[in-house]
């Protein structure tokens, strides 16, 4: 067992965001790289040891079985994985399926909706930019009209957002895509409010929540969306390659399958999870990283990763030539936040952290974002953060 989980304490209280001492010890369960700070989380989370064990065990035991697991035990394993989901995110267990990725989730729906000439779907600029790719290749193919907003980088209220959605909305659109949060800003959207007016006006809404499972708490029906899709090899820590899809009940029968179905009833939700032979021992990982992710608590590593994203932005914030795209409201972001610097263009400055400072990023340059996504980990320290700083301040400085 990781050296980390071993110090869990159910009786622990729920904000410990700022106890190092417990942080440092979760911190032990990871093998991190001596190369450079590693603050790019956002694309794949290295997953702890015991979870990694964990997988390389599943590995050896598929392995054993050979044809056998996949012809007796994959789809009933699959189905508690998906049921273990489900009771996570508090939805049932019939209305959600074991994916690859985000990107396979909710390609399935924009695949699948039964589309008309002049049908109207609504996204934003600062959406994931190969699912906007997929809405102008379903524009091609099928004639649909792709219209396109932009979300306020420091919105003063919830309503400013929803209307930003509201007023592309006509007669003819049927479906709205939003993010969750946003990957390219770490803003958090107020999903529930999106929906509920979009269901005012007959338009239903699917969510890109690549980033939000185990990164902040909270349950899908609360959401009120029609559609939703995750990638759990992010913030849960599962290995690469698993994702989640979620559907309403009554919109299993509306969508085409992405690949041809078993012969199974319209509304069982496992026809949109036939995608043939796969890596099966991620799948049921999956559950080593959910055990590990209530091991550490849910709101204790949402407290955790606010904490860390406040904690160096407060810092810089006030600094000359130092640009925020991150919502000024902690409550609109979690552990995902973007910084720029004026003079400097995006990739430049990503250079600069790693090569000077060795300090790895990843740089944003679309959607009028011109800088460097930060995104903290459980494993990541204070003093790491303290030299990111550090960084931003020698740098914004020299460019005065």
């Amino acid at each position: 067992m990781n050296k980390g989980i071993e110090i869990y304490d159910c009786n622990m209280p729920l904000d410990i965001s700022t106890e190092e001492v417990f942080w440092e010890e979760i911190r032990q369960s990871y093998r991190l790289k001596p190369d450079y700070i590693n603050l790019e989380n956002g694309y794949y989370c290295i997953i702890p040891e015991g979870t990694l064990e964990k997988y390389i065990e599943n590995i050896r035991e598929i392995n054993y079985q050979g044809a056998w697991y996949f012809r007796n035990e994959q789809i009933d394993n699959k189905k508690k994985i998906a049921a273990k989901l489900a009771e996570l995110l508090d939805c049932p267990a019939d209305e959600l399926i074991i994916t690859r990725n985000t990107t396979e989730s909710l390609d399935a729906i924009i695949n699948g909706f039964d589309w008309k000439a002049g049908d109207e779907v609504v996204m934003a600029e600062q959406d994931y930019p190969f699912m906007l790719e997929m809405f102008t290749q379903t524009a091609r193919r099928y004639g649909i009209v792709n219209k396109l907003v932009s979300i306020p980088f420091n919105p003063q209220s919830d309503e400013e957002i929803v209307e930003v959605y509201s007023n592309a909305i006509t007669d003819k659109t049927r479906l709205i895509m939003v993010c969750h949060i946003i990957n390219i800003t770490g803003q958090i959207l107020p999903i529930r409010k999106i929906c509920d007016m979009a269901h005012s006006q007959g338009v239903q809404v699917l969510v890109d929540g690549a980033h939000a499972v185990a990164h902040f708490k909270f349950n899908i029906p609360d959401l009120h969306c029609d559609y939703y899709g995750s990638s759990l090899h992010k913030w849960l820590g599962a290995p690469l390659g698993a994702g989640m899809l979620w559907m309403k009940k009554e919109n299993i029968s509306r969508i085409w399958p992405l690949f041809a179905p078993e012969d199974k009833g319209l509304n069982d939700i496992t026809r949109h999870n036939h995608i043939g032979t796969h890596p099966a021992f991620t799948d049921i990982t999956i559950a080593d990283a959910i055990d590990l992710y209530l091991k550490i608590g849910p709101e204790r590593k949402e407290k955790r990763l606010r904490y860390l994203s406040s904690y160096w932005m407060d810092k810089v914030k006030h600094l000359k030539n130092i640009i925020l795209y991150t919502p000024s409201d902690p409550t609109r972001y979690c552990g995902i936040a973007v910084v720029g610097i004026k003079g400097i263009d995006a990739n430049e400055m990503a250079d600069i952290l790693l090569i000077k400072y060795r300090i790895y990023t990843v740089a944003v340059d679309f959607a009028r974002i011109n800088g460097c996504r930060i995104t903290p980990n459980v494993y990541t320290a204070i003093y790491e953060l303290d030299l990111l700083v550090e960084a931003l301040t020698e740098i914004a400085t020299n460019m005065e």
